[in-house]
This record gives C-alpha cells, structure tokens and sequence, in this order.
C-alpha cells in the first residue's frame, strides 16, 4: 500500500493531499460517514474517539490522517467481521454496560486492543489500558466485567 491509501476496515482508501493534516476523527465522521468514532473532549483526554491504528488504540481527535496514510484502521464499525460481532461487542451488550452510550465505542475499541495483545487480561491490566477513558455515566464496574467476558469469548471458554 502507498502512502497515498490506508485501509479502513478493510476497504483500500486513497487519502486526498488536503486531508492529510485533517484530524482523522473528522475525516472518519465527516468524509467517511463512520459516526461511531465519536467527539469528545477534542484533546485525547476522554477517549470518546478512539480507533486502531495497525491494532493499537489511538485517539482519532489528535491523529492527523497523514499518521494513518499506509496503515490499517479500523473503527467500531470495522470491529465485527462477516456479520459476527467481536467479542467485546457481545460482552457490553450482554451485560448492558452502556447507559448513555456516547463514550462506549471508544472503551470497546481500547478493550478489543487490550484483549488482543492479552488474552487473559488482569484487572491491573485493564487499569492501565482502560485510563484515560472516561464514562460519565461511572459503568466501570460493567465494563471491567465486560471485558473479562470478552477475553473470555475471545478464547472460545464458557462465558
């Protein structure tokens, strides 16, 4: 892939010369339609905006597009593959962790990069991966929750 593409959930996208110094945040709402990557804080303090970027969560609202050019993204829309959710999705909905939901797809989208580099995460783990993220709602106790049984349906054991 040239720098002039990323791959945004899968899909080659060229990435216009104007774009580049574009936070990708609004590039993905705004160029792309992806909604799901919401606005927050616009600092990289609320996590609101977090996407991957080659598998590591970043925070779309500081990224500028050029960082992304020749890179894989994916956003909360790219996270279920062939119809199937992630196993972070089936966990929040099956333990209804959202109340507002506004920050949710940031926290799924830092838990699915935590799950993934490990498997069987501790709760200092997730500490440590989750900081930053704020919910205003305060469901951190459900989303601790959710993604022990994540990592769970992620390793295919009984939930």
């Amino acid at each position: 892939m040239n720098d002039d593409n990323l791959l945004l959930n899968g899909e080659r996208i060229p990435l216009e010369p104007a774009r580049r110094d574009m936070p990708l945040l609004w590039w993905l709402r705004e160029d792309r339609g992806l909604t799901g990557t919401r606005f927050g804080c616009g600092q990289a303090a609320c996590g609101a905006c977090t996407v991957h970027l080659d598998g590591a969560p970043v925070r779309a609202c500081v990224t500028p597009c050029a960082a992304a050019a020749g890179r894989q993204v994916t956003t909360i829309e790219g996270l279920a593959r062939d119809g199937v959710l992630h196993p972070v999705q089936r966990a929040w909905i099956e333990l209804r962790v959202p109340q507002c939901g506004y920050c949710q797809s940031g926290q799924m989208m830092a838990a699915a990069a935590l799950i993934a580099a490990h498997p069987v995460p501790t709760d200092d783990q997730i500490d440590a991966a989750m900081n930053g993220l704020l919910c205003r709602c305060g469901t951190y106790d459900r989303i601790r929750a959710a993604i022990h049984l994540a990592a769970r349906l992620a390793r295919g054991a009984s939930a």
